[in-house]
């Protein structure tokens, strides 16, 4: 039997090279890499359900654990998602949900799923200003 191209995803290493692996195919946009690219995308996706906690926080706890992985601050969110420091505040202060394109930004530059992110919370009610936050 020959080696296998791609294997389960065993370590981070492993993990950060698929990644990056499944963004040159998708950016170059090549031809008949779709089975390629499937089956990248189920192997990544197996690796963040099981080392990933995300399904117990909410999209904003999940958007700030992210950004202290990373080293990112809230400005830098901005450039990401090409949005305004107001609205990056409002999103982080439970006070504005996340819009589907905010969602796919933020899935492309951490490399999640989107569903981690396209989940209910309870935002802020503004005449009480009392946070509920619950992932229902």
């Amino acid at each position: 039997m020959s080696d296998l191209k791609y294997t389960i995803i065993k370590t981070k290493v492993q993990y950060d090279t698929y990644c990056d692996i499944l963004e040159d195919l998708m950016t170059k946009k090549q031809q008949d890499v779709g089975d390629e690219v499937d089956l990248l995308t189920l192997l990544i996706e197996k690796w963040d359900r099981e080392h990933n906690a995300f399904s117990e926080k909410d999209p904003v706890e999940i958007i700030k654990s992210l950004m202290n992985l990373n080293g990112l601050r809230s400005r830098d969110l901005v450039e990401i998602l090409n949005l305004s420091k107001g609205t990056v505040s409002k999103i982080l202060n439970y006070q504005k949900g996340l819009s589907k394109e905010s969602i796919r930004k933020l899935s492309d530059h951490f490399k999640i799923s989107q569903e981690s992110l396209n989940q209910p919370y309870q935002l802020v009610n503004e005449s009480s200003k009392s946070a509920c936050r619950s992932a229902s």
